[in-house]
């Protein structure tokens, strides 16, 4: 079996300027790296490869380490961690980030949501954002979208609250496309920042930064390019997202020839799933919370735990409630 850890942001948060940012504390991370080192057996992609392949068979309590969309954190804080205690990270960044110097949607409401102490502070905005937009987009009123979406999405959030999940679920996929855009900018522009472009280079690594993680040892795999729900895409959507973000990989020269894909949201269809085996995919993690099993598991739906799923004390056994809340 194969616990695949799966991280976001990691950072000092307290004194922080976003101190209620769902991330990692710095300290957390480290005393959650010390219970797995005490606890399992740290492995790399190239070794979960070759074991889903029947190559080599991997330890008892073997884990492997992810991180998700290319955050400067990964290399001011992770990085260092990881090189002190000889460990590799698969790291996942989305290449609109390094190609165009925007911030992604999906980071938007994360910061927006970070800006004031209660996401019910949001929703009045949210209804005017939208109300603005009723007629031009043939929208409901804000009562009707929120009857429509509240309760069906309540109770489907791990770790938020029901006021949280309908404002993000509601921006990241619910409405059209053109629409929730031009609302995430709008709240972000109110409640964090005008400068999108000054926010990028703080938040996101370069393709400079990438290499560094690359030639300190550390896997560089796939994560799209605008950090879509690719299950929510045509067939077509998906393979030129995909087609932007490999080329971009492969002409930093940090993308090997047995690429790993990591789904933003965890989703995934079949049409992306035959994409995937077309283009030589070796592998695919996804957000299903459990351990892997190479009897079981198709290499291309990979579960993985959260960060929170695991203590982050050095001194407690696996299986022991996990303390950390992100």
């Amino acid at each position: 079996m194969l616990t695949i850890v799966m991280y976001h942001y990691v950072r000092p948060l307290a004194g922080s300027r976003y101190p209620r940012l769902k991330a990692l504390e710095l300290a957390a991370f480290r005393a959650q790296l010390d219970h797995l080192e005490r606890h399992y057996r740290p492995v790399t992609m190239e070794q979960v490869i070759a074991a889903w392949r029947g190559q080599q068979t991997l330890p008892e309590q073997a884990v492997l380490l992810s991180f998700d969309d290319g955050y400067r954190d990964h290399l001011e804080h992770v990085l260092p961690e990881l090189e002190r205690r000889g460990l590799q990270g698969s790291f996942f960044p989305c290449t609109g980030t390094l190609r165009d110097g925007l911030i992604l949607d999906v980071n938007k409401i994360q910061f927006v949501l970070a800006s004031v102490a209660s996401t019910a502070e949001l929703l009045p905005a949210l209804a005017r954002a939208l109300d603005k937009r009723r007629e031009r987009h043939g929208l409901g009123t804000y009562e009707d979208i929120h009857r429509r979406v509240y309760h069906r999405l309540s109770r489907q959030g791990r770790f938020d609250d029901p006021d949280t999940l309908f404002f993000k679920r509601l921006l990241q996929r619910e409405l059209p496309f053109e629409v929730r855009h031009d609302v995430i900018d709008e709240l972000f522009a109110r409640f964090v920042s005008t400068d999108q472009r000054a926010f990028a280079e703080m938040l996101y690594l370069s393709d400079a930064e990438v290499r560094q993680l690359h030639e300190a040892g550390m896997h560089i795999g796939c994560h799209g390019d605008q950090h879509f729900w690719f299950d929510s895409l045509t067939p077509e959507q998906q393979g030129r997202d995909l087609e932007v973000s490999l080329a971009h990989l492969r002409n930093l020269g940090v993308l090997g020839d047995d690429w790993v894909m990591c789904y933003p949201y965890g989703g995934v269809d079949e049409a992306l799933l035959g994409l995937l085996r077309q283009l030589g995919c070796a592998a695919g993690l996804t957000v299903a919370s459990r351990q892997a099993d190479p009897a079981r598991d198709d290499p291309l739906l990979l579960p993985r735990l959260d960060t929170n799923d695991l203590p982050s004390q050095a001194a407690a056994c696996p299986g022991d409630p996990a303390t950390v809340q992100v």
